[in-house]
C-alpha cells in the first residue's frame, strides 16, 4: 500500500468520512419529512376549504360526527336557543390589531343543555356586558357559525393561567367555563361554535372572528434540507478531487 493511501484511510479519515455520510443522510431524511408534511398540510387545507363551502348542518349531525370520531373544527352549523347574557366569558384576544375580548355566552337549547358560543369581539374598554346593552340579545335566537374543538389541556407553559375571579380567560377551559357558569358539566356540549359576522344590535360583539391561517413553509424547509445536502456533497467531492490530485 502506498503512502498517500495510507493516509487516506487513516481512522481520523474515516471517522470524519462517517460523519458526513451521516449529516448527508440526515439532511435527506429530514427533506423527505418536509415534503411528507407538505403533502399532509395541502390534504388538510383541502379538506377545510371543503367543509367551509359546505352549507351549515345541524347541531344534531355535528354530535354525532363528533361521536363516530369524525373531525368538526371548522363545520358550519346552525343551533337555537337562548343566551345565558349574565354567564358570558371573556377570552383575551386582539382583532385587526386593537385589543379586548371574544365573548363566550352559554346558550341554553331546547332539550335543556347548553353550548358555548364564541360571538364575536369587543375593545378592551367594553368589556362590561353593561356599556353594551344592546348586544345582549333577549328571547330565541338562531345562530349560524362554525364548530370548534375544545382544548384538553392548557397549550403552552407560556400561557397564563385563566382568571377566573376577573373573567378573563387566556385558553378556553370549558370545564373551567362551565363550573364559573354554574353548569354541570354533563349538560354541556364539548365542544364550541363560533358565530358568523352577522351583525349584533349595537355592534358589538363583531362577529366572524375566526380565524382560519394554516402556515405551509414546508416546499421551503425540504428545499433547503435538500439545498445544504447537495452543498455537502459537493464541498465532501472537491475535497476528495483536490487531495488525489495532490498525491
Amino acid at each position: 500500500m502506498s503512502e498517500p493511501e495510507y493516509r487516506r484511510l487513516s481512522p481520523l479519515r474515516i471517522f470524519g468520512l462517517v460523519l458526513t455520510i451521516l449529516a448527508f443522510l440526515c439532511l435527506i431524511l429530514l427533506g423527505n419529512w418536509q415534503v411528507r408534511r407538505l403533502h399532509w398540510k395541502q390534504d388538510l387545507l383541502a379538506a377545510v376549504e371543503d367543509r367551509l363551502a359546505k352549507a351549515p348542518v345541524s347541531l344534531a349531525q355535528i354530535e354525532s360526527l363528533k361521536a363516530a370520531g369524525g373531525e368538526i373544527e371548522y363545520r358550519p352549523v346552525a343551533v337555537s336557543g337562548y343566551f345565558l347574557h349574565d354567564q358570558e366569558k371573556h377570552f383575551f384576544a386582539t382583532f385587526n390589531g386593537q385589543s379586548g375580548y371574544y365573548v363566550y355566552t352559554p346558550l341554553k337549547l331546547d332539550d335543556g343543555r347548553f353550548i358555548f358560543v364564541n360571538r364575536g369581539f369587543v375593545p378592551f374598554d367594553m368589556k362590561a356586558p353593561s356599556l353594551r346593552p344592546e348586544g345582549q340579545i333577549d328571547g330565541r335566537v338562531t345562530i349560524d357559525g362554525l364548530a370548534r374543538d375544545r382544548l384538553s389541556t392548557k397549550p403552552s407553559f407560556i400561557v397564563p393561567d385563566n382568571d377566573v375571579e376577573q373573567n378573563i380567560y387566556y385558553w378556553k377551559d370549558l370545564d373551567a367555563m362551565a363550573a364559573r357558569s354554574g353548569l354541570d358539566r354533563e349538560v354541556v356540549l364539548p365542544f364550541f361554535i363560533d358565530a358568523n359576522d352577522a351583525k349584533n344590535p349595537g355592534g358589538l360583539p363583531v362577529g366572524g372572528v375566526t380565524r382560519i391561517s394554516f402556515p405551509n413553509n414546508h416546499l421551503q424547509y425540504a428545499l433547503t434540507w435538500y439545498g445544504l445536502a447537495v452543498v455537502l456533497a459537493a464541498g465532501v467531492g472537491i475535497l476528495i478531487f483536490r487531495r488525489r490530485r495532490d498525491d
